[in-house]
């Protein structure tokens, strides 16, 4: 028997919209069944302004959210349509992407960590124009200044400009021009930011705008045994989906290799970035599955087979299950 993915790589509409619709009952049965945790995470002052207009735990923040949320996974697709991540049109980054942020109803409330995302969505689109391009100033100042602005909302993320700078290496664009454009598009936003509010707040405490507070917590007792499993059978799938993605990847273009390579250098940094800020990981997760999605939709795009299928029925089977799961858990 032949497992087929070819229905959910290029669906009929119908059948997008049955998808993104399951997906949306997976998101609003957290609200429904109030599946949310007391949110531990050090909010910035503009996340905290945010709350104080949405209420947490509303339903407002939920609808906010899940169009946040229908944004980015417009954009993930147009950025694979675009830089050709996948060499072919496929619907699995937005599945995927959907059914991970449904499923991780830690992040459904967190309005900030949403419109981060949606930032640093658009930084990539600048990153990926710069690939054997000296000279691109531009796009690494623009590139880099929306990594800023997304930092005043979660102040750690501040420690992606670094890993950009090292994907800049990847593209074969880092040069002195390019890396004083992105450190000055680094600076930018928070000088902008600081001068206003001290327009508006004279007496303003600086020393309370940025909260980097590190927190490395590896103790498998924070978890449940549920929440073990499920992240290490989702690493197993990703690591299986790498193996397959480096096999099929010797066809591409070297470009495409090297935006693959920095996805898989810039989700390795984003697991170590959320060790050391382990107080704030809530607030990473939507980056860490922007990027999980595109990567493990690469090999289960191309690789047509009864394996990759099966992979991809058990990747919905275990988040499913992990979404049951969280009923049963008091």
């Amino acid at each position: 028997m032949r497992i087929s993915l070819k229905n959910f790589v290029i669906p009929s509409i119908p059948l997008a919209v049955l998808l993104v619709g399951l997906c949306f009952i997976i998101w609003m049965s957290a609200y429904v069944g109030t599946q949310y945790t007391t949110d531990t995470t050090l909010n910035t002052s503009v996340v905290q302004s945010l709350q104080s207009v949405f209420s947490p735990d509303s339903l407002l923040s939920n609808l906010i959210c899940i169009a946040l949320t229908l944004l980015n996974g417009f954009l993930v697709a147009q950025i694979n349509n675009r830089f050709t991540i996948i060499r072919t049109r496929t619907f699995l980054p937005i599945l995927i992407f959907l059914l991970l942020i449904s499923t991780w109803n830690q992040t459904h409330l967190m309005i900030g960590s949403h419109l981060a995302l949606t930032l640093f969505i658009f930084a990539l689109f600048y990153f990926f124009t710069m690939s054997r391009d000296r000279k691109a100033s531009e796009q690494a100042f623009m590139g880099t200044f929306l990594i800023s602005v997304s930092s005043i909302l979660i102040n750690p993320l501040i420690f992606i400009i670094p890993v950009c700078w090292i994907g800049f290496t990847i593209f074969q664009s880092l040069s002195l021009k390019t890396f004083l454009a992105s450190l000055f598009g680094a600076i930018t936003p928070w000088i902008l930011y600081t001068s206003v509010l001290y327009l508006i707040h004279p007496d303003v405490d600086f020393s309370t705008l940025i909260n980097i507070y590190y927190s490395i917590d590896l103790s498998l007792s924070t978890f449940s045994l549920t929440e073990i499993i499920y992240t290490v059978s989702m690493g197993i799938i990703l690591i299986t989906g790498l193996i397959g993605m480096y096999s099929v990847s010797k066809s591409d273009a070297i470009n495409t290799r090297n935006k693959l390579n920095f996805l898989l250098f810039l989700f390795v940094s984003m697991i170590v970035i959320s060790f050391i800020f382990s107080n704030q990981i809530k607030s990473f997760l939507p980056i860490i599955a922007l990027v999980y999605a595109l990567l493990i939709s690469h090999p289960l795009t191309l690789k047509q087979n009864n394996f990759y299928g099966i992979l991809f029925i058990i990747f919905c089977l275990i988040n499913i299950a992990f979404v049951i799961s969280k009923y049963f858990i008091f």
